[in-house]
């Protein structure tokens, strides 16, 4: 039975879907900077100091600590459908003595937040996991501010990889506009705005 177990984990890591909290140290290993680091990200996200921030998908929060000190008079929300991943992420947030963080439990589905709500919505490595995409993405542009910026980024050696076009293709058709366009089509982070109509 424990072997099942570990198998079930390794092929869930290995495979395409959720990513398994049980990994979710993985994810905070140092040479993940040599790929996309915090800083790297950050720039690509023009954060301001007050920036509302809305993180999917943070895992152990690998991004967040650093995204939230660049919003002091800000907030960043995070949110997963794991419990387990928001429970990682907030102890190390907490060690880190940030209380400019919120955390969100998705459902799958809708999120609980009102129209126009986010300056800034990004997801690293998440977009390709996702089961629902264009409910999701209708939810994105609906709480985007008009003058937002949603920020795609993929990574190599992850089986859930959304190629650049696709994710243009899908963006389009969910009322979004391409903005700015970083790395290469193996590593990189592509920003959206809304359409103007």
């Amino acid at each position: 039975m424990k072997n099942k177990k570990h198998n079930s984990i390794f092929n869930r890591f290995a495979g395409k879907g959720v990513f398994p909290p049980q990994l979710a140290f993985t994810l905070l290993l140092p040479a993940r900077n040599l790929i996309l680091s915090p800083e790297k990200l950050i720039k690509r996200l023009n954060l301001q100091k007050d920036s509302l921030v809305l993180e999917v998908g943070p895992g152990p929060g690998f991004f967040s600590i650093k995204t939230a000190r660049n919003i002091p008079e800000g907030k960043l929300v995070l949110a997963d459908i794991q419990p387990e991943m928001l429970a990682m992420a907030k102890k190390r947030i907490d060690k880190a003595g940030l209380n400019n963080v919120d955390y969100y439990l998705c459902d799958g589905m809708k999120f609980n937040f009102p129209d126009k709500k986010f300056d800034v919505i990004f997801l690293v490595t998440v977009l390709g996991e996702i089961e629902n995409k264009q409910g999701y993405l209708r939810e994105f542009y609906r709480m985007l501010k008009d003058t937002g910026i949603i920020s795609i980024s993929e990574q190599p050696g992850d089986p859930d990889k959304l190629l650049p076009e696709d994710i243009k293709r899908l963006m389009e058709s969910s009322g979004f506009t391409l903005s700015k366009f970083y790395g290469t089509k193996r590593n990189f982070t592509i920003n959206f705005k809304k359409k103007a109509f």
